[in-house]
């Protein structure tokens, strides 16, 4: 009979702390359940109001999420969807420019880098050699150096017939001067289209501003009002439109100073080539004449 009590009495204690841990957990899942109006007291009033304010505060979310999902209508996309032919005509023009300016700038910049190294082994190669002959052998057949080098060699082989009443001076001179005018022409190749865009662009930019302007002052002549709505689409456009020009115009004008200034540089290293060159030909040259006297 004691047993009996005691394992009651366990049993009880069991009990007793499961329910303390599990009645807490579902009284909380149970919170939310709405009361029915009926068996509400008097005191759940405060709940009841709750409940109704938490409605009324769903709705003003709602167009939070909304105007998330919506997309500008005034945007550059609204401008490609909506813009008519001349727009896009003109945004062709402005993407033709601008492709055509990075064009040339990034292959300037590579033949420029190219020169420099060629310009290297000129200086490390060419001048170590026995003779003019075999330095231009040593530099590359792209080089403008070598190119310089032969057109030197064959100008002081080639003074003959009539041009042998030219004297040798001036005739190497000449050569050498028309070679590097040659290499120069060569180095400005594509400098003038990004002249072109430089000065143009922000006139196409702008003939495209004029352009939505005009658009909005005929939305606004058709609609009879100057609402927002009307104006704010073609006003956007003209406005993307000059941006676009400015950004096309921008770099080239940027790269054509900067590609100018380091074509100076390359050239001069490539006159101060030739003058050297014009030296070595000269004394080499006037040495087989001493003696055959």
């Amino acid at each position: 009979m004691l047993k009996m009590t005691q394992l009651t009495a366990f049993a009880a204690v069991v009990s007793l702390a499961i329910a303390t841990q599990v009645l807490p957990q579902s009284a909380l899942a149970q919170a939310p359940q709405p009361v029915p109006a009926a068996a509400a007291p008097a005191g759940a009033a405060p709940a009841g109001a709750d409940a109704a304010a938490a409605p009324a505060a769903a709705p003003k979310a709602a167009p939070g999420k909304a105007a998330e999902s919506i997309e500008n209508p005034y945007g550059f996309q609204a401008l490609l969807r909506g813009s008519d032919l001349v727009a896009k005509i003109t945004l062709a023009i402005l993407a033709i420019m601008s492709m055509g300016s990075w064009y040339i700038i990034i292959t300037k910049v590579y033949e420029q880098a190219k020169m420099g190294k060629h310009a290297k082994a000129a200086d490390k190669t060419f001048w170590k050699a026995p003779s003019v002959r075999e330095g231009a052998q040593t530099l590359k057949k792209d080089s403008a150096y070598r190119f310089i080098a032969e057109t030197g060699i064959e100008a002081s082989g080639k003074h003959e017939g009539m041009l042998g009443n030219v004297d040798l001076n001036n005739w190497i001179t000449m050569s050498i001067q028309r070679a590097i005018d040659n290499v120069q022409s060569r180095t400005q190749d594509g400098l003038a289209f990004l002249a072109t865009v430089g000065s143009t662009a922000p006139f196409v930019g702008l003939f495209g501003t004029v352009w939505g302007i005009v658009n909005a002052l005929t939305a606004i002549g058709v609609a009879g009002q100057a609402s927002i709505d009307k104006v704010a689409g073609p006003v956007g456009e003209a406005l993307i439109m000059t941006a676009i020009g400015l950004a096309v115009a921008v770099p080239a004008v940027l790269g054509y100073n900067w590609l100018v200034r380091r074509n100076k540089a390359a050239m001069d290293r490539v006159r101060s080539f030739g003058a050297d060159l014009h030296a070595v030909l000269l004394s080499t040259a006037s040495q087989p004449a001493a003696a055959r006297s």
